[in-house]
């Protein structure tokens, strides 16, 4: 399961699941036009993407690597 925690004061998430399959959504990173790599949460059969949680103004970190 991946678990988002904010490295500011502690708050964590736990799993998310993709609303069409019921499947836990995996976490990921995507690089933008610019070159920053942002951190997203998807679907494992390709229904889309959602960026990372945030909290206390800045993206949570997840200690989990990229896609399974």
């Amino acid at each position: 399961m991946a678990a988002y925690t904010c490295n500011k004061c502690g708050m964590s998430v736990g799993s998310m699941t993709c609303g069409h399959c019921g499947k836990e959504l995996i976490h990921d990173t995507i690089t933008t036009g610019s070159g920053a790599e942002v951190a997203v949460s998807r679907c494992p059969d390709g229904h889309g993407k959602v960026k990372s949680p945030m909290c206390c103004g800045n993206d949570m970190t997840c200690e989990i690597g990229q896609g399974s």
